[in-house]
């Protein structure tokens, strides 16, 4: 069953592939500038241009804010706004691609990049880039995410915004216990210990084994190695004997040093386990902070980029990051880049990321007053474009990778923490199937 789901994503890819071969007429509207056959063309830069707002309701009013401003300064220019939930972003860019309506200008994030591009939807901005105000005032890790997650030849997205691993931890229960702030893989593992009392239901940290747990187990395994590619050639490093003993030690934690109940949490639950207050440490994003706030208050927790080894080698495995695409059909290329461009600038990129509780794609935004008072953001900005900072790229680009990442392998997981399975089967099963999908991605690319 698992194969079949596989090959009919496959073949939904290749039938969409055959899909904008054949589609040759374009669909014009108030909606979108038409489909993926269309090139398009440079247009006047001047009229109207379509955006896309691939989260909306969660993010209209920003994007909104955005868009007001940006016609202050483009009185010339009028941007239709369209706002589309998160949960049916894919599925209408889908449509659109094989049925017209496309828009000029819309927000796509990592997760979805390569599927709409292999499509022959997005224009290519590389060229773009290298001509704008916006080259050199974002981050390269970030646009290497963005490149990585488009197939890796050339820039679909351009990054506006990014989240990041954080270790949130009690600094109340650490100075009791006498702990330094668990910043290294050593630290961590040794409060994780001493802050555990099962006999008061006290526990170091709450581990994520429900849904979504693939993503935090790799990030520690691979963090812990210190390996800082996914790919050796074309076989995966999942697989390499240090992560295998960085994530034997890791699920070693559970029942030991965490409640049991971890075994079945995803984030919700493993986020208000934690706010109740009889655990140490818990590893998830910066999306969380607002419900610690509000749990816990300011002065009982921090957030922390995820631990380095311990000479401060920080690797890190690559956050989904969302982007403004240029769709390839647009008849006003022109206008819709000048968006793009005022949409990533300091001022209107820090005002997106304030809202949005993210990172900020342009660096001198990443610096702003705002950012400096959020410490975990303030940290996780410049954990995220430190110097010394090695992003492991997650293949996002291949067809079969959440089907990998979620469905196939998150209830292997679970027999991991349970004792049913080991560390080295587990990641062996993984690398298997990974290694599969690449040779069938290299062959069909």
């Amino acid at each position: 069953m698992k194969t079949s789901i596989r090959r009919n994503r496959r073949a939904a890819v290749a039938v969409a592939l055959g899909s904008v071969l054949a589609l040759t007429a374009t669909a014009c509207g108030d909606d979108g500038s038409g489909s993926a056959g269309d090139k398009g063309n440079e247009g006047s830069g001047k009229g109207e241009i379509t955006f896309w707002d691939n989260n909306g309701g969660v993010r209209t009013d920003i994007w909104k804010q955005i868009i007001s401003d940006f016609e202050k300064k483009y009185p010339n220019i009028k941007v239709n706004y369209v706002g589309i939930p998160a949960a049916s972003a894919q599925s209408k860019y889908d449509t659109a691609i094989q049925g017209g309506g496309l828009p000029d200008v819309g927000g796509v994030g990592t997760a979805m990049l390569a599927e709409v591009a292999v499509q022959g939807a997005l224009e290519p901005l590389d060229g773009r880039l290298a001509k704008s105000p916006l080259n050199g005032k974002l981050s390269q890790n970030l646009l290497a995410s963005s490149k990585a997650a488009g197939g890796g030849d050339e820039l679909y997205q351009i990054p506006t915004s990014s989240n990041n691993g954080t270790l949130w931890y009690r600094t109340d229960l650490f100075e009791k216990a006498g702990l330094d702030a668990p910043t290294t893989w050593d630290k961590f593992y040794t409060a994780a210990d001493k802050l555990t009392d099962k006999g008061k239901n006290r526990f170091g940290f709450t581990i994520r084994g429900g849904e979504g747990s693939i993503a935090p187990a790799l990030d520690a395994a691979y963090s812990q190695s210190g390996i800082t590619s996914f790919w050796n050639g074309d076989r995966t490093t999942v697989n390499d004997p240090k992560n295998v003993a960085a994530l034997e030690k890791y699920v070693a934690l559970y029942k030991k040093d965490t409640p049991s109940a971890d075994v079945n949490n995803d984030f919700t639950k493993m986020v208000a386990q934690w706010d109740s207050g009889t655990i140490g440490m818990l590893s998830h994003n910066l999306g969380s902070y607002q419900d610690h706030l509000k749990a816990l208050g300011a002065d009982r927790f921090r957030g922390l980029p995820n631990p380095t080894q311990a000479d401060g080698t920080r690797v890190q495995i690559s956050n989904p990051v969302d982007g403004l695409s240029l769709f390839k059909s647009s008849k006003n290329k022109a206008a819709a880049w000048k968006f793009v461009e005022f949409a990533l600038s300091h001022e209107e990129n820090s005002k997106f990321n304030q809202s949005a509780g993210q990172i900020p794609a342009n660096t001198d935004a990443a610096k702003d007053a705002w950012i400096q008072k959020a410490e975990p953001t303030k940290l996780a900005a410049e954990a995220l474009n430190g110097a010394g900072t090695k992003i492991v790229q997650l293949p996002y680009y291949l067809p079969d990778w959440n089907t990998i990442s979620k469905a196939d392998n998150e209830p292997n997981f679970q027999k991991v923490l349970l004792g049913k399975m080991s560390a080295k089967d587990f990641l062996n099963t993984l690398a298997d199937q990974l290694n599969k999908a690449q040779a069938d991605w290299k062959q069909n690319h």
